[in-house]
């Protein structure tokens, strides 16, 4: 499996000096979080989408993914959230990336939130093949589990639309490892690692430091032979109070290897 970090924990960050962390501690890719307050984000023109991507190349650090804050499920218009969804698609396309980060993002008792979100998946899908990008569901908000999105992208039964398992909310939502792998496997992007104290204190903490089953969630993919990518949210931009992630990098990638040793 290769190792990336999100730019959620190093906000607002120049691309220049994400690059050498990434170097630095021995991370092969980055997820960019695509918010206008971010210096990569569907704002960027041509010149600018082209100089960020050959940085990377130069760099030998790849972009995994451009994470977008899409709703696929809310409600409102569908063209407009279609619309949005190619937005992040160009900009992945631009800057080499495979995938595009969604959330499902719907209400409470919103009784047709599946329905809404394979239909606008299931067309987006087809732009996001045409441009080689996969379209990524996170296991977020009103889905957090594996079993929520397969109800979404089972119906969808699109290639180019996948899952994205985000560790702390399967967690959250009472979902074994290997009752989400088995259930996201088809669909399976890549996964968000995090660490947390608790269900009632999700500060983002060092990799290994909290309560969230980090090491069987790499055994469940590693017994299954997958060998994607294994990206560590760290949500610093919501909790300013965190440890700077520039100082947890290292040990968090040594934390990870040993993980992987140990399931090998």
């Amino acid at each position: 499996m290769k190792l990336a970090f999100s730019t959620l924990g190093v906000p607002g960050l120049p691309v220049p000096e994400v690059l050498a962390l990434a170097s630095a501690h021995g991370y092969h890719g980055v997820e960019l979080r695509a918010h206008p307050e971010e210096p990569v984000n569907p704002g960027l023109g041509p010149d600018e989408r082209a100089a960020t991507a050959a940085a990377f190349e130069a760099a030998g650090v790849e972009v995994l993914g451009v994470a977008g804050y899409v709703q696929v499920a809310a409600d409102g218009d569908d063209a407009a959230v279609i619309e949005e969804i190619r937005t992040l698609i160009d900009l992945a396309k631009d800057l080499g990336a495979p995938y595009v980060r969604v959330f499902p993002g719907a209400a409470d008792g919103q009784e047709d939130a599946d329905v809404v979100a394979a239909r606008r998946l299931g067309t987006a899908a087809e732009y996001a093949a045409d441009h080689g990008v996969r379209i990524l569901l996170e296991t977020h908000d009103s889905h957090r589990t594996g079993a929520d999105a397969i109800r979404v992208l089972g119906p969808v039964g699109h290639r180019n639309a996948g899952a994205l398992w985000d560790v702390m909310h399967t967690w959250l939502g009472g979902e074994q490892p290997q009752e989400t792998y088995a259930a996201l496997s088809p669909y399976l992007g890549y996964v968000q690692v995090k660490d947390i104290a608790s269900a009632q204190d999700t500060t983002p903490l060092a990799l290994g430091a909290g309560v969230l089953p980090l090491a069987e969630c790499v055994e469940v993919l590693s017994r299954h032979g997958w060998d994607g990518w294994l990206c560590w949210e760290y949500e610093k931009r919501w909790y300013p109070d965190a440890e700077p992630l520039a100082g947890l990098l290292g040990r968090g990638r040594e934390h990870l290897s040993r993980l992987l040793n140990d399931s090998a």
